[in-house]
């Protein structure tokens, strides 16, 4: 008898440690290729802004894409994008809205009455509220969906890993001394779940003077390298801090941001079709 490789979706076998496929189909009018999931093992290193900027690069590439916002309690994706409108609906479900460029997105913060009104949810209400997303809302043909998902190891990223058929993670993260513990926490999490993990992207990695293009490491030096040899997974990209980024967020026009350091992040992406 072989061995167990853990990977229960390719194996045959009828076993006592046979895990069952709990991914949950997606509504009869959305046609989803492919799922790829942001995290990070903590909060405040930039996985919405990563998110908005890998999307927005697939979709300027021609690539349908869409990101669903799993951030509940803390949603950012509509403004980054500048979004507006409340998500309407029709006989077949729950319509995205749609940005500038043609990025479908579903969010929490596109139903609420108010923006600023806070979600005070207990987790089972949450994970239905992705569950819903992934299942209720008329996402029509998706090449790539990218699920920005809240920080740490709780409900809603194994809501997200268990229902979700997700194809990859991409773990954010940010040059402090916590890096390793940070990363490999969702490294941990992704490999318990057997999720493919496609490798790290270094937020704020230095900072690039507008002036003379000098990069300054005013959060330390990066130790990133040394953790995704460990891990054996590659560095997908290193993002600077720009003086132009948070402005351009701020006016929820991510979309105008140029960020060529996510260049290998994106090809990588585009090898999952």
């Amino acid at each position: 008898m072989s061995e167990c490789s853990g990977n229960c979706s390719s194996c045959s076998a009828n076993c006592g440690d046979r895990k069952q496929d709990m991914h949950i189909p997606a509504g009869e009018f959305s046609d989803i290729k492919k799922v790829i999931g942001v995290v990070s093992g903590k909060g405040g290193v930039g996985k919405s802004l990563v998110t908005s900027l890998l999307a927005t690069a697939m979709q300027t590439r021609g690539f349908s894409t869409a990101i669903l916002d799993a951030d509940v309690t803390g949603p950012s994706i509509p403004k980054t994008f500048g979004l507006k409108n409340k998500a309407q609906a029709n006989d077949l479900g729950l319509l995205p809205e749609e940005t500038r460029t043609g990025i479908k997105v579903m969010s929490v913060n596109l139903l609420l009455e108010k923006e600023d009104q806070p979600v005070v949810w207990r987790g089972p209400v949450i994970s239905g509220v992705i569950q819903q997303f992934w299942q209720e809302v008329v996402w029509d043909t998706v090449d790539f969906m990218f699920v920005d998902m809240p920080p740490g190891t709780g409900d809603v990223p194994l809501t997200v890993f268990q229902s979700l058929p997700v194809d990859g993670i991409i773990i954010v993260t940010t040059p402090q001394d916590l890096v390793n513990m940070i990363v490999k926490k969702a490294y941990n999490m992704a490999a318990m779940m057997n999720i493919p993990v496609l490798g790290l992207v270094e937020n704020m990695s230095y900072f690039e003077c507008p002036d003379c293009g000098k990069k300054v490491n005013i959060f330390g030096e990066s130790k990133i390298d040394q953790v995704a040899e460990e891990l054996n997974v590659p560095v997908l990209a290193k993002l600077p801090v720009r003086s132009n980024t948070a402005s351009l967020v701020d006016k929820g026009a991510v979309e105008l941001i140029e960020m060529p350091e996510l260049e290998s992040a994106v090809e990588c992406i585009k090898n999952l079709l």
